[in-house]
C-alpha cells in the first residue's frame, strides 16, 4: 500500500494532483437495459426449479435463457460467491473486473453482469433488489460487489499459515467438480472472480485497504438477475456467515441461500433479443493472409 507519510514531491506536486479524473467507462454509452420491460417479464413468473445451498457450502444451477433467477436469505444474514458460466462453454465466464469498470465496485438494479473476453456480452442483469435502500453508508460502504475475489485457502495458507477447506474457492470447486463430473484439478481453473452477493464492503479512508462489515441482509431479501444468455451458475454460501466478523470460519453463524429459477409467462419477451458476443475481428492488428 501507499506510505502513510510519502516522500517528498516535486515542485509541481500540486499541479499534477489537480488533474481532473475522467471516467473511463462512461455508462451512458452501453448499450441501454430496458427494465421496465423486463419489470413486466418479472410480474408473471412461475418457478420451474430450486437449489439450496447450505452453509460453508457451494452448490450449481442451471438458467436458460431469457429466464430469471433469484438468490434469496432465508435463515439468517448470509453473503454469497457468484461465479457464472455460459451454459456449454466455461470459457466464457463472469467477468468481475470488466462488470468492476463499467458500473463501479457494487452493483445494483439496472447493472449487467460481463462476460470475459473474446465475448464481453451481458450474461445476466439485475431486474430487483431489496437492498437497494442501503446506498452507501457513512464508512463508504455499500453491498454486492465485484472488488473482492473470493476467499481462499492460499491467501489462508499465506496469512494465517493453515489450511482451510471450506472458503467460497474450495466450495465452489468442489460444486464444479461434482456438477461437471470432473476431478478438483480440472475443476480448479473454472473458478473465477465473483459477485460478492449481499457482502457489504468497500476501502478504508486512510490506507484504502479492502474491508468488510456485517451484511445488512435479512431472511427474505432477495436479488434477482435475468438470464441474457442460458447460464450455469455455482454459488457459496460464505464461512463469514454476514462476514461482520471474519471470512474463513466453522465457528461464525453461518445459513444457507436459496436460488429460485423462474419462466416468465408475460409476452413482453416474445421477441427480446440480447446482445451478442463482442464483434471485434479479434485480428489485434494482425495484417490479414494474402
Amino acid at each position: 500500500m501507499k506510505p502513510t507519510t510519502p516522500p517528498p514531491g516535486p515542485a509541481d506536486a500540486a499541479l499534477r494532483r489537480a488533474a481532473p479524473p475522467v471516467i473511463c467507462y462512461p455508462a451512458d454509452h452501453l448499450p441501454a437495459v430496458d427494465l421496465p420491460r423486463l419489470a413486466t417479464a418479472a410480474d408473471n413468473l412461475t418457478k420451474i426449479d430450486e437449489v439450496v445451498v447450505p452453509p460453508r457450502e457451494a452448490r450449481c444451477f442451471d438458467v436458460p435463457a431469457h429466464h430469471f433467477f433469484r438468490i434469496t436469505s432465508i435463515d439468517g444474514p448470509q453473503v454469497g460467491d457468484l461465479n457464472l458460466w455460459a451454459a456449454g462453454n466455461p470459457d466464457e465466464c463472469f467477468y468481475s473486473g470488466k462488470t468492476r469498470a463499467l458500473h463501479g465496485t457494487h452493483l445494483s438494479t439496472g447493472d449487467r453482469l460481463w462476460s470475459s473476453f473474446p465475448y464481453l456480452r451481458p450474461m445476466a442483469t439485475i431486474t430487483r433488489d431489496t437492498l437497494d435502500w442501503y446506498g452507501w453508508d457513512d464508512d463508504g460502504a455499500s453491498v454486492h460487489d465485484v472488488i473482492g475475489t473470493r476467499c481462499d485457502p492460499y491467501t489462508a495458507r499465506l496469512l494465517a499459515h493453515h489450511d482451510y477447506h471450506h472458503c467460497c474457492h474450495s466450495n465452489l470447486i468442489r460444486a464444479v467438480a461434482a456438477d461437471r463430473a470432473i476431478s478438483f484439478d480440472a475443476a480448479e481453473p473454472l473458478v473465477h472472480d465473483v459477485m460478492n452477493v449481499f457482502m457489504c464492503t468497500g476501502f478504508t479512508r486512510d490506507t484504502h485497504q479492502y474491508f468488510m462489515k456485517a451484511s445488512p441482509v435479512r431472511p427474505g431479501d432477495f436479488i434477482e438477475f435475468f438470464a441474457e444468455i442460458a447460464l450455469t451458475g455455482g454459488l457459496s454460501a460464505c464461512p463469514g456467515g454476514d462476514c461482520g466478523a471474519e471470512h474463513s470460519s466453522d465457528v461464525t453463524p453461518c445459513y444457507p441461500l436459496l436460488v429460485e429459477i423462474f419462466a416468465s409467462g408475460s409476452d413482453a419477451l416474445a421477441d427480446y433479443t440480447s446482445l451478442p458476443p463482442s464483434a471485434y475481428s479479434r485480428t489485434h492488428d494482425d495484417p490479414p493472409a494474402p
